[in-house]
């Protein structure tokens, strides 16, 4: 099935001006100008992120769309597909973001503009807490499918355990990664693959 829209969904203090963001936005204008490309910057409520990604999304087409979503937009990427049925790729996904973030509490800033600051609320760990709810009950309805789903995980990333990955991403595709990092420092050997799974129109 081809490709025609596509959604990008970045990680907790991300943006769009993220380097993955940015290689695979590229590559979309470059060799695929027909496909439509939303990568939007997502507010630090998981509620309102999912909400508003819902909303614009509302009239794409559920067979020919899909969503590549990195750390936690990894996260909310397997939340969106179980939802939509759409397509997914999921780059280092965070498996448990309610346990992981909780930490995080309090005053933070966006690594791509630090003057920008945002403050995530105790609730927003139980919004997270919410979607994972959602993402159990729906993926022991309709298990994830190669066709479905395609995966990078790095074994070395430095903020996420890769064999916590590995088991989120069961049923799909999954191209571990012996070393690499977080951020996946070496996307451009592995963005072929992704597209690939992909087929974007073009």
């Amino acid at each position: 099935m081809t490709t025609t829209h596509l959604l990008y969904l970045h990680g907790f203090r991300s943006s769009p001006q993220s380097m993955k963001a940015q290689k695979v936005a590229a590559r979309v204008a470059a060799q695929h100008p027909g496909a439509v490309w939303w990568c939007p910057q997502l507010p630090p409520s998981p509620a309102q992120a999912m909400a508003m990604v819902m909303q614009g999304t509302a009239h794409w087409p559920r067979s020919a769309m899909a969503v590549v979503g990195s750390s936690l937009g990894g996260f909310y990427a397997r939340w969106l597909a179980l939802q939509t049925g759409c397509r997914a790729v999921l780059l280092n996904p965070a498996a448990h973001p309610a346990r992981d973030l909780g930490r995080y509490i309090g005053e933070q800033t966006h690594w791509h503009n630090p003057q920008q600051n945002f403050f995530f609320q105790p609730d927003y760990v139980d919004e997270l807490r919410t979607l994972e709810h959602d993402i159990a009950r729906l993926a022991a309805q309709q298990p994830a499918k190669p066709a479905q789903q395609f995966a990078i995980v790095a074994q070395g990333d430095e903020v996420l355990d890769w064999r916590e990955m590995q088991a989120f991403c069961a049923g799909g595709v999954v191209r571990l990664l012996p070393g690499s990092d977080h951020a996946i420092s070496d996307f451009d050997d592995h963005i072929d693959a992704m597209f690939n799974f992909l087929h974007l129109a073009d």
